[in-house]
């Protein structure tokens, strides 16, 4: 398989659609997860295309002496990929997104979120509209690929690569260069080895509830400085947080974010396993399964109203979706056949879910487990799922 014959059908429509409404589309995603392929895709056969890569140095001095007068010139599409590489391009963006019938349409590739980068969100606020690139997904790879999308992760060069050892070898040589080169061309002032560290240690967190104080005392630094490492690997869309649910149930429930690596081929990289032997053999499997199905649901539902739930007394719902006012849940279980559990019961009725939906590795047929609950193989979910539970009656409030 070449990256070339996979296709990424609903990214290509969400870009279209995006730059078709607004003056100025940001496509973000980590580095090497197929930005730049994505856009050359959505250029093929357009003859207004202007294109500047800021990743090279022809790129960059083609745009500093003059940057507004030469933007300001150009009519059709323009290209800025690496956009973070030149942050002072989005104030001068920003008045030629107001001009009247928008001349140009710029459509920007970048590799660090707008809070990562100074004055991005208020230079484009109104102006920009936003698409966010996960990795590979299994609905792009095909299900027969599952496997070796878990375990080499979705960044396409991993996934692609002719053998494991030659995936282990480009994890090495992304996880340098993003720490050598890509952290300070942002004007972060890190030190390379403890940024390493942390993201290191960030791998036997995964799946985890939050403790940047424990963290810190763990490598010797202060909570805050925590703070700032993980906020650097958020904001390059290497981790995630993802935000609790709380409401007034008269329990005590869990407040403080989860840790999530949001590629599993780079947590299995820091985890030191070795191909599916070792996955399966490794404590953190069941960590490991629940990151990746997480970001597969998320890739097609996206992360808006996304929440996790868990209680002090140990009941938890891995993943929590508000949608047109219902909820829906997902627990992701590295399971054969998994089996209903007390804890599904209680968040089923203490949230008062419209469905429940348990995702698993295997190759089987969905099955009920309740009569709002049904274990799905990951390899065969979809948003179908999602359109058939909402057209079901919701579930009456008490």
């Amino acid at each position: 398989m070449q990256h070339k014959e996979i296709q990424r059908k609903r990214l290509l429509g969400a870009l279209s659609v995006r730059c078709e409404e607004s003056p100025a589309t940001v496509l973000l995603g980590a580095r090497q997860v197929g930005k730049t392929t994505l856009a050359n895709m959505f250029c093929e056969g357009r003859a207004d295309v202007t294109w500047y890569d800021l990743e090279s140095s022809a790129g960059m001095e083609s745009l500093r002496a003059m940057p507004e007068k030469t933007l300001a010139e150009k009519r059709g599409l323009v290209v800025l990929d690496e956009i973070q590489r030149m942050p002072e391009l989005f104030r001068i963006l920003r008045p030629l997104c107001d001009r009247k019938g928008i001349p140009a349409r710029f459509l920007l590739l970048g590799s660090a979120s707008p809070d990562l980068v100074r004055g991005v969100s208020e230079s484009l606020a109104d102006r920009a509209q936003f698409v966010h690139m996960p990795g590979l997904t299994v609905e792009e790879v095909g299900a027969k690929d599952q496997d070796r999308l878990w375990i080499r992760g979705g960044l396409p060069p991993a996934f692609l690569a002719k053998d494991a050892a030659a995936a282990a070898r480009w994890h090495e040589g992304f996880v340098q260069t993003f720490l050598e080169r890509d952290v300070p061309q942002l004007g972060l002032r890190v030190p390379a080895s403890a940024l390493r560290r942390f993201w290191s240690m960030a791998a036997h967190y995964h799946g985890q509830i939050l403790n940047l104080a424990e963290l810190g005392r763990a490598l010797g630094v202060a909570a805050g400085t925590a703070r700032h490492y993980l906020d650097i690997l958020c904001g390059s869309y290497l981790l995630r947080q993802l935000p609790p649910w709380h409401e007034n149930l008269g329990k005590r429930q869990v407040k403080s974010p989860k840790l999530y690596f949001r590629d599993s081929g780079l947590l299995h990289y820091f985890l030191g396993t070795e191909g599916m032997d070792g996955l399966l053999a490794h404590p953190r499997l069941g960590a490991s399964w629940e990151g990746f199905a997480l970001e597969q649901i998320l890739s097609w539902t996206g992360d808006r109203d996304a929440y996790f739930w868990a209680t002090q007394r140990g009941a938890e719902l891995d993943l929590l979706l508000l949608r047109g006012g219902r909820r829906y849940g997902f627990e992701f279980k590295a399971s054969d056949a998994p089996k209903l559990t007390p804890s599904m019961r209680i968040a089923l009725d203490d949230l008062k879910l419209d469905r429940l939906w348990v995702l698993h590795p295997a190759e089987a047929e969905p099955y009920a487990l309740h009569e709002r609950i049904d274990a799905v193989p990951l390899r065969r979910w979809n948003n179908g799922y999602l359109e058939k539970a909402k057209r079901r009656p919701p579930i009456a409030a008490t």
